[in-house]
Parts: C-alpha cells; sequence; structure tokens
C-alpha cells in the first residue's frame, strides 16, 4: 500500500449508522496507531422543525479533506418528531439527509465517496411501462452534487452503474465473509461437492450463486418463478410455485443465496421444497436481511428443521429481537469496510479487497485441515 495519503481522511457515519462507523474508526485508528480521543469521524446533524422539514449541519471544516459519508438508507428504527408525532425515517428520508450532508460541505471536501450498502430504490433498476427509474436519477444526482466513489454491496442489478459510466461506482460482495461465518458457526459443515449443494432460488441470483460454486467447487441448482401474468398484485405479477431444475439434493447440505431476505416467504417456499427432495441441512445466505413481515415465519421454519441459520450482513438495520434468535447469524462488515476506506484514501487499489478468491481458497484448506485433523484424533482415540 502507497505510504501516503490523498488527503486527510474524515468519516461521517449518517443517522442510524453511527455504531457502525464507530467500529470503522475503531480499525483506522488501530492501524494507524492514532492515540488517545483522536478520531476520524465528523460529527453532523440534520435538525427537524416540527413539520418534519430539516436542514444539514456539519460540525468542523472539511476543506481538502477525503470524505467517506456511511448512510444506511433502510434503517427505519431511527425515528423523528412531525407535528407531535414520532415517525420512523423511510429511505426517502435518510435519503435527503444524505443530500444535506453533501450540501452542507458545499464543496470543500477534496473528494466525496458515499457508501451505500443497499442501494436507495435498488430494486426499482429497470423500467416496465410506465414507471420512474429511480435509483439511477439517485445516482445521478449524488454524481451532479460532487460525489466522486459510489461504494455499495451486492446491488440487485449491477448494471444500473451504466446511469453514471464515467463516475466511481464499486460493487462489492461479501463472499468470503459469508463462507468464513459458515464454518466458524457450522465447523462440522463439508466443502465438498458431494455433501454441499447451491442453491439459486431465482434466475436473478444465479450469477452470484455462480461465483460460489466456482471458488467452492460445488455443484448448483435453481429455482425460477413461475408467475401469473394476467394479474398484478401490489405492482407485482403474483407467484404461482418455484419449479427446481438441478442435480439430486438427497443428504446434501445446501446453500440458498440472494441479495436480500424482504418478507422471506420465497425462501421459505424454497427452503421447503428443498426439504422435500431430501437435502438434509438448510443454510441461507443473504448479505441484507429486511424481514419485512417480521420474524414468525422464520421462528416457525426453524422449529419444524426446515432452515437452520440464516446468515446475513451488518451492513442494513437488524432488529433488536432478530439479533436474540438461535438462528440467525450476523456477519459483521465493519473490519472489510474499514480496509476499503483506508485503501482508498491511499489513493491505492482495491481490485484484491474486492476478489478474494484466494482468501477464500485458503480458508476452505484450512477448514479441511483442520476437519482432517479432528477425525485423525478421533480415530486414534
Amino acid at each position: 500500500m502507497k505510504e501516503s495519503q490523498y488527503a486527510e481522511l474524515s468519516v461521517i457515519g449518517m443517522k442510524g449508522c453511527e455504531q457502525f462507523a464507530a467500529q470503522v474508526d475503531y480499525y483506522l485508528k488501530e492501524w494507524r496507531r492514532h492515540g488517545g480521543d483522536e478520531s476520524f469521524l465528523v460529527k453532523v446533524d440534520c435538525p427537524r422543525f416540527g413539520t418534519g422539514e430539516a436542514k444539514g449541519l456539519i460540525h468542523q471544516s472539511l476543506r481538502g479533506h477525503d470524505l467517506y459519508i456511511i448512510c444506511d438508507v433502510f434503517n427505519y428504527g431511527v425515528t423523528y418528531k412531525m407535528y407531535g408525532q414520532e415517525v420512523p425515517m423511510s429511505p426517502d428520508d435518510h435519503y435527503a439527509d444524505l443530500k444535506r450532508i453533501i450540501a452542507a460541505d458545499a464543496g470543500k471536501a477534496r473528494r466525496i465517496s458515499v457508501i451505500m450498502p443497499m442501494l436507495y430504490e435498488g430494486r426499482q433498476h429497470k423500467r416496465s411501462s410506465r414507471e420512474s427509474l429511480d435509483c439511477a436519477l439517485m445516482l445521478q444526482e449524488l454524481v451532479n452534487m460532487g460525489v466522486t466513489n459510489i461504494i455499495t454491496f451486492d446491488a440487485h442489478d449491477s448494471r444500473i452503474q451504466n446511469a453514471i459510466p464515467v463516475s466511481g461506482f464499486d460493487d462489492v460482495r461479501p463472499t468470503y465473509q459469508m463462507i468464513k461465518a459458515l464454518v466458524r458457526t457450522v465447523p462440522d459443515i463439508v466443502l465438498d461437492k458431494d455433501e454441499l449443494m447451491i442453491i439459486s432460488p431465482d434466475e436473478g441470483a444465479m450469477a452470484r450463486c455462480m461465483y460460489f460454486s466456482s471458488v467452492l467447487g460445488l455443484d448448483i441448482g435453481m429455482f425460477y418463478k413461475r408467475r401469473n401474468y394476467s394479474v398484478v398484485v401490489n405492482g407485482r405479477n403474483p407467484i404461482e410455485a418455484h419449479e427446481y431444475l438441478g442435480k439430486d439434493l438427497t443428504g446434501k447440505d445446501v446453500i440458498i443465496v440472494d441479495d436480500m431476505i424482504s418478507s422471506g416467504e420465497s425462501l421459505i417456499d424454497v427452503a421447503l421444497q428443498l426439504k422435500e427432495k431430501g437435502a438434509k441441512r438448510i443454510f441461507a445466505f443473504a448479505t441484507f436481511g429486511l424481514f419485512t413481515d417480521g420474524l414468525d415465519k422464520f421462528d416457525k421454519a426453524y422449529a419444524d428443521g426446515v432452515l437452520n441459520r440464516v446468515f446475513t450482513t451488518n451492513l442494513v438495520y437488524r432488529r433488536p429481537d432478530l439479533l436474540e434468535r438461535e438462528w440467525y447469524v450476523e456477519v459483521n462488515m465493519c473490519k472489510y469496510v474499514s480496509y476499503i476506506i483506508d485503501t482508498l484514501n491511499h489513493d491505492d487499489t482495491i481490485s484484491e479487497l474486492l476478489n478474494p478468491v484466494k482468501r477464500i481458497h485458503n480458508l476452505v484448506e484450512k477448514h479441511k485441515s483442520e476437519q482432517a485433523a479432528q477425525m485423525k484424533i478421533a480415530f486414534d482415540k
């Protein structure tokens, strides 16, 4: 890594991201050996009027700084008062506050990078009939406001970067962190094609599933959604059935891989069908766990032996009761985000961080070696 910095580093954690930003700050201070209370964090506020209107306020000068703003637009655990009522912040509210802080900087920072783990309106990435293309508009708006780099994780469709073809856009996937969490949580998992399969819950998830399959040397299966195109419910054609394509699952562990868990209905339907086809243990990987319809159906699926573990990252808000669930495993991404910020601040390439194949192979070999050693000890006894 280059020794010189691009500019003095500053990090802003937007409302709801304070804890995540504090962990990032901890790693940055450790690596750069900052002593005492010195911090890279910048205090900002978005005070509101009684009507709900707000303004952005930065409490120190950022002139000439290399600024990184971390923003979780899906944190509904943050509230504000409007006309005397406590109102949860919507994605629109979070995005408006992000723009307020960028506007409050008024072009003083030397470079602004926005770390938005889950893209605002990322699921509205293509047009069907007379619809708005909100995600593309958001990216263009941020670039027009002076943002140089946009860093996101597991974009619903990474082709959305075509909206800003001459600006920085990095789509990061937490593949290594997911696999690392799996082998730590389930030490008896066998990473072998005779014992484990990767499952894509739909055709849209095939690309990320193919990556997992390739780096782990596992077979892949997929479901496709048979929809009723004659009916529209809540703006979408309802799913009538999930149809399976792939090899026999009898006696194998499976990992269902997707970018997000929204309501969870599709995931649990897929898991039920996998059980019917003879799958042994079922694990789910999703970068973002939204759980929009609550946790009851997941509790039941776990109690019934349909789902064994659900892995999601801490990149978006997790409701407190989710963290207490036995079936839930949180994948901490703070250190990885710190690496990205530290590398970019030194104006160095993040190619190796974005391509974790070597680290995954080393992790798999270490896991297999540990399992072989344990088997030898058991055999000797």
